[in-house]
């Protein structure tokens, strides 16, 4: 993965960083709950009474957004993906039984996690980094299609 220098905006991820920030800080002052979005996913499967409007509107509005800054931002991406229905899915799966063994997804415990400081979450990176390394050198070595050099160069 290398990334595109021209089309590197760093403003407006700075500016939605802090909103997110912002509102991971804001749903536990007034929840005091963690804004984890395979938790709030995961909730609407088995709801309970009042949990479904807030869930709802909250998974509306993060479809929403990037349409709506499409339209007042002028703000229009390109995205390809180069893999079949097939993979497509199975990682989908994959990332859903991870999301759930792991009681969460990696975004949720770094953004609120280690903003609360847990230990665990630390730890659980270090082997999250660890599996991604690993993984793709696996990938690499098997398919041949990434060299190692490319593999690292995101770091």
């Amino acid at each position: 993965m290398q990334i595109d220098w021209l089309a590197f905006t760093p403003g407006p991820a700075f500016f939605g960083g802090i909103l997110l920030g912002a509102a991971a800080a804001l749903y536990v002052i007034l929840h005091g709950r963690i804004l984890g979005i395979s938790g709030i996913v995961s909730g609407l499967l088995s709801p309970k009474e009042g949990d479904i409007d807030w869930r709802l509107s909250l998974i509306l509005g993060l479809l929403s957004a990037p349409f709506l800054a499409s339209i007042f931002f002028d703000i229009h991406t390109i995205t390809v993906i180069d893999a079949d229905w097939f993979a497509l899915i199975l990682a989908g799966v994959l990332v859903g039984f991870g999301a759930n063994y792991g009681s969460g997804c990696t975004s949720g415990h770094g953004v609120c996690g280690c903003a609360i400081r847990l230990r665990q979450i630390f730890s659980c990176y270090a082997v999250f980094y660890e599996r991604w390394i690993f993984n793709s050198l696996c990938y690499s070595s098997c398919t041949g299609s990434v060299s190692h050099e490319k593999t690292f160069q995101f770091c």
